[in-house]
């Protein structure tokens, strides 16, 4: 029997770094057995560079791992510049819409929710064109998100992007979020009205690719050395340095810990930032004007090495601003899970990772902007250092259990075939 036609609109895709591009990879190869999946991408532009080959066309095609790409060109941009990623984000929406043409008939259209409301408006316009059902896969809620750290201020702009992403919404087949809080920020858009047909499915990890290693490692005390971080007590960050996190407030917490602050068993504490993102320049200024000579910065690991770099860490930071809670899900906690690393998490009660990190007992959470409670963990974290590895592996226990990337494309591809 011939499979059916799946389109997937990816603001981004392997090889970029962005973790919905990783996910996607990931569910575009395993849903090969069922579908002929295409995807519409940029071309790899998440660092903002662009590489001198993906300047001369208007579009690129390639097949990865049995999927068809189709890359759409964009301008190069800053994080930084609010209009350079603008110009970005719509030279990349305009050309997708043109890259459809490309793609030939298909049966569905599966869109998620970056770039900001126009990943929503992608799928309504990509269904009608090709006359297929549209899955809508909200990772993050907008702008919700834009207004819980006040990005953006203007109601009017604010009012439209509402309405606009409601419209997604109401013209989908099928709404997916990625956590139970944002099932009722879902509902609660709709005011009692008919909520979408809609289901949760949690994002994943790949545990066969992501999983606990010795300290001794070679590659991990390879890893350890380059960074200055042989011998010490790591406390890292690890994913984007970038807004929707308060790091520039966490990272004044952590300037309570000078250089020399030890753990009960002796080993001198470093934080570890592992990444980039818009905010990264601010705290690693912060970080360098106030001699806080135990910060590091690490760049960006490439996926193949990720599972070094997580695993360097002794404990990971997992964390979101105040007002995130049914917006956004932060998915670098089933990364960490995986590695079987405990969690130091500054969450809303409530949050689907805040919910996991209580039901599995793989970590300690405080709420956002609890800045003395995020300290007082930090302190816990130094203390019981006996303590971590059995949260570690509770964490990779549930995860290989509950949130395997078999388990959550299965139910994509249940999901999809029951519309």
């Amino acid at each position: 029997m011939q499979k059916k036609k799946i389109l997937i609109f990816a603001h981004y895709y392997h090889p970029d770094v962005a973790s919905t591009g990783q996910i996607l990879k990931d569910q575009a190869e395993g849903m090969l057995s069922e579908f002929d999946v295409t995807v519409i991408c940029t071309v790899p532009s998440y660092g903002g560079t662009i590489e001198e080959h993906y300047k001369t066309q208007k579009f690129y095609e390639e097949t990865i791992n049995g999927v068809r790409v189709i890359r759409v060109r964009v301008p190069e941009f800053t994080k930084a510049s609010k209009k350079s990623r603008i110009k970005n984000i719509i030279a990349y929406y305009f050309g997708a819409l043109k890259a459809c043409r490309l793609a030939g008939e298909q049966d569905y259209v599966f869109t998620i929710s970056q770039p900001p409301v126009l990943g929503g408006l992608l799928g309504v316009a990509g269904k009608r064109r090709k006359k297929a059902k549209l899955i809508y896969c909200i990772q993050d809620f907008n702008p919700e998100q834009t207004m819980a750290v006040g990005y953006f201020r203007n109601q009017l702009i604010l009012n439209t992007m509402m309405a606009l992403d409601k419209y997604s919404c109401k013209h989908s087949d099928l709404v997916i979020t990625v956590g139970r809080d944002l099932v009722e920020t879902l509902k609660n858009r709709f005011h009692g009205k008919k909520v979408p047909h809609h289901t949760m499915i949690n994002n994943w990890i790949d545990e066969k690719e992501i999983y606990p290693l010795p300290p001794e490692h070679e590659r991990v005390r390879a890893f350890r050395q380059q960074y200055g971080l042989q011998d010490k007590y790591v406390i890292m960050y690890s994913g984007n340095i970038g807004l929707y996190y308060d790091l520039e407030n966490l990272i004044k917490v952590i300037e309570k810990f000078p250089k020399g602050t030890k753990t009960a068993d002796g080993r001198e504490v470093v934080f570890a930032f592992v990444g980039a993102g818009s905010v990264k320049d601010t705290i690693e200024a912060y970080a360098k004007e106030h001699n806080m000579e135990n910060v590091v910065f690490i760049p960006y690991q490439k996926k193949e090495d990720l599972i070094y770099s997580l695993n360097a860490g002794d404990v990971h930071w997992c964390v979101n601003a105040k007002g995130i809670k049914g917006v956004s899900c932060p998915s670098k906690a089933y990364g960490i899970m995986a590695a079987g690393k405990p969690i130091l998490g500054v969450l809303e009660k409530g949050t689907e990772v805040r919910s996991l990190i209580e039901e599995c007992q793989c970590g300690q959470c405080c709420e956002p902007q609890d800045y003395d409670g995020a300290a007082k963990l930090i302190e816990w974290y130094l203390a019981n250092t006996d303590s971590i590895e059995k949260m570690g592996s509770n964490g990779r226990a549930y995860l290989e259990k509950y949130l395997t990337k078999d388990v959550s494309i299965a139910k994509y591809i249940e999901a999809i075939q029951n519309l």
